[in-house]
């Protein structure tokens, strides 16, 4: 709930307090969030601060290029279609079987530190695997072009990490530089987007601990709902096209239902991390065996 306002260096500043302690909170993981906990919807460039100070999220209204925003979607939103079942406790999953959760449009590109089901197969045939489990993923390799054309938007949202929350910035960015496994000179080594997938309240995990997290919404036709919440606080947030949202992951979130006005409505998130097994296990690495890797795992992709 929020407990105090005030204007700071002309933005809006808000100071929140729990609604129900972390036991409660705790109960409520891998569930829904339910509307009734959400006393306050944000559609305004807001800061907002916990009662012991810690920074819980930034948002800025219609901060990105449109021009960006739109280079992106149309690169990206045939790939980002692609059904799959990887996300497990975030669907509202009980299962540990990838197989038996629901088939949901959420992917990834960029670097992952992670096999391929595919990729698993092909290593046990051949008897063999490459040194290092970090791949390039398929995006990247099958379109290289289109791959491309999405880096304005990342670098727009790299650039504003870096104003917007320059300590957490500077960590991250930090451990950026000591790998070659990165999207093209960001802070980011991973994006994973999501089309009209509305997750269960949960805590991001695999990601940079010292960074801090990151949310754009591309949106095509009309819709109601899908707002990003903190339930614990008792407040959500309704970002949109072209905003920007950065937030602390590691408190617990999810998203409120998505109601469309139309069957063909789209809603597509767009998350930009650096994924902290990937900087472990490759940190300091030449860029010879940069190269000398995504050789080796582009070439057993195609092997018998």
């Amino acid at each position: 709930m929020i407990v105090k306002t005030e204007v700071i260096n002309g933005i809006k500043t808000y100071h929140v307090d729990k609604n129900f302690d972390d036991d409660t909170m705790n109960s409520k993981l891998n569930t829904f969030v339910d509307k009734n906990d959400i006393k306050d919807v944000i559609d305004e460039s807001v800061d907002i601060y916990t009662a012991d100070g810690k920074l819980l999220l930034r948002f800025r209204k219609n901060a990105l290029s449109e021009h960006h925003v739109d280079g992106f979607y149309n690169n990206i939103i045939k790939f980002a279609r692609t059904p799959t079942s990887n996300r497990g406790s975030a669907t509202g999953s009980n299962s540990k079987n990838v197989y038996d959760n629901p088939r949901i449009m959420t992917n990834i590109f960029g670097y992952f530190d992670k096999w391929s089901p595919k990729q698993k197969s092909t290593f046990r045939k051949l008897g063999k695997k490459p040194d290092v489990d970090v791949r390039e993923c398929r995006f990247n390799m099958d379109e290289p072009e289109k791959y491309k054309k999405t880096l304005p938007l990342i670098k727009e949202i790299d650039r504003m990490y870096s104003k917007l929350v320059p300590e957490q910035y500077r960590k991250q960015k930090k451990k950026a530089r000591s790998t070659h496994f990165k999207i093209d000179k960001t802070a980011f080594t991973t994006i994973t987007t999501n089309v009209n997938f509305r997750t269960t309240i949960h805590t991001d995990k695999g990601d940079d601990e010292e960074g801090f997290g990151n949310l754009v919404v591309i949106e095509k036709g009309d819709y109601a709902g899908a707002e990003t919440c903190f339930p614990q606080y008792g407040v959500g947030v309704n970002v949109r096209n072209g905003d920007m949202l950065f937030m602390d992951v590691h408190q617990p979130h999810g998203n409120l239902e998505m109601k469309k006005t139309h069957p063909d409505s789209e809603r597509l998130s767009i998350v930009c991390y650096l994924r902290k097994n990937i900087w472990t296990k490759t940190k300091n690495k030449t860029k010879k065996f940069y190269e000398s890797h995504n050789k080796t795992v582009r070439s057993l992709r195609h092997a018998n």
